[in-house]
């Protein structure tokens, strides 16, 4: 017999897993000639934001550093889901399945820290500089 929890956390445990594998298959996708360009392009934001190694709002801020984990990523890979032909999104998926590792997108995290540093410039420009 389990109890609810350890029922919970399967379920928990199983939902992370098809997160990852979608990610990976839209990553696939955003490459694939026979998607339509703006499901490459929703494909191809929601990868590269979900495989970067950096965070646009990093974890360490509470709870605003885990919202884009826990609804901005799912509720973006939902929508390049939506946008992709299913049966093309069936192929991708069993592609990712087969795939072990987890690619990583440099290129997404490079467009963060680009990102950080225009907005770091900026809160210096408009608090520090226009004073002097």
């Amino acid at each position: 017999m389990t109890d609810s929890g350890s029922g919970w956390l399967q379920k928990a445990k199983t939902w992370a897993r098809s997160i990852k594998r979608d990610v990976v298959a839209l990553w696939i996708a955003a490459r694939d000639r026979r998607v339509p360009w703006y499901a490459k392009l929703a494909a191809g934001c929601v990868a590269a934001y979900a495989l970067s190694p950096i965070d646009l709002i990093p974890d360490f801020i509470p709870v605003l550093g885990y919202l884009d984990d826990i609804i901005l990523v799912p509720l973006g890979i939902m929508l390049a889901v939506r946008l992709i032909p299913a049966p093309l999104m069936v192929e991708f998926r069993a592609l990712a399945a087969a795939r072990e590792g987890r690619p990583m997108s440099r290129f997404a995290a490079a467009v963060v820290i680009v990102i950080w540093l225009i907005s770091a410039a900026l809160l210096i420009w408009a608090f520090w500089l226009r004073r002097a």
